[in-house]
C-alpha cells in the first residue's frame, strides 16, 4: 500500500471538468445530473483502500444529512490489479448498504481522476453549483483523522459544506487528503 497526499491542481473558484461516468445503478451521470443540488461532494475513492474504507461512514452520514448536497463517489482504480475495485464489487457494496452515496461511479478510463488531478483515495472535491457551471469550493481532507484507525475530532468537510450552503467562501487552508495512491493502469 503506497500512501499518497493529494495536490492542489484546480484552483478555488475555478470551473471543474465535466464527466460522463456509469453508476452502480447502470445510469450514466454527468455534472448536469446534479444541477438541483447546491453542492456536490465528489470523492475519488475505492473499495479496497483502508483510508477510503475509514471514511465510508462519514460520507454515508453526509449524504443522509444534507439534502442540498450530492455525495458522489468515483472509483478510478485499475480493477484488473485490484479486483475489489471492480464495478461488480462496487454494485455489491451499494446493494449491501456499505456505501450509501447519492451515486457511486466508475472511472474506467481514469480520465476524470486525471482531469481533477486526484492522486489518492479518498481525494475529495467540494463543488459549488453556480447555476450554469460547477466551481471548486474546497479540495482537501474530509477530517483531521490522518490514519484509518484515528478517531476524527474535526470535520473539515462539514465546515466547507456549511460555508457553501450559506453562500460564503470556504475559509480552510489546503490540507492534502491522505490515502492509498490511485492504482493507475
Amino acid at each position: 500500500m503506497v500512501m499518497k497526499e493529494s495536490e492542489a491542481e484546480i484552483g478555488r473558484d475555478d470551473p471543474v471538468p465535466n464527466f460522463e461516468l456509469r453508476g452502480t445503478d447502470e445510469e450514466t451521470y454527468t455534472l448536469a445530473d446534479f444541477a438541483e443540488y447546491d453542492a456536490v461532494l465528489l470523492v475519488f475513492t475505492c473499495n479496497h483502500c483502508p483510508y477510503a474504507q475509514a471514511k465510508f461512514d462519514l460520507l454515508n452520514d453526509v449524504a443522509a444529512e444534507y439534502d442540498d448536497v450530492a455525495v458522489v463517489g468515483v472509483n478510478p482504480n485499475d480493477a484488473e490489479e485490484y479486483p475489489d475495485d471492480s464495478f461488480e464489487t462496487m454494485r455489491e457494496w451499494v446493494e449491501e448498504g456499505r456505501i450509501r452515496y447519492d451515486a457511486y461511479l466508475r472511472d474506467e478510463t481514469q480520465e476524470v481522476a486525471e482531469a481533477y488531478g486526484a492522486v489518492c483515495t479518498p481525494d475529495p472535491f467540494l463543488l459549488r453549483n453556480e447555476g450554469d457551471a460547477f466551481t471548486l469550493a474546497y479540495h482537501g481532507r474530509l477530517d483531521d483523522a490522518l490514519n484509518p484507525d484515528d478517531e476524527p475530532t474535526e470535520f473539515y468537510v462539514r465546515d466547507a459544506i456549511d460555508s457553501v450552503l450559506a453562500g460564503e467562501d470556504v475559509d480552510l487552508e489546503f490540507m492534502p487528503s491522505r490515502g492509498c495512491s490511485i492504482k493507475w493502469k
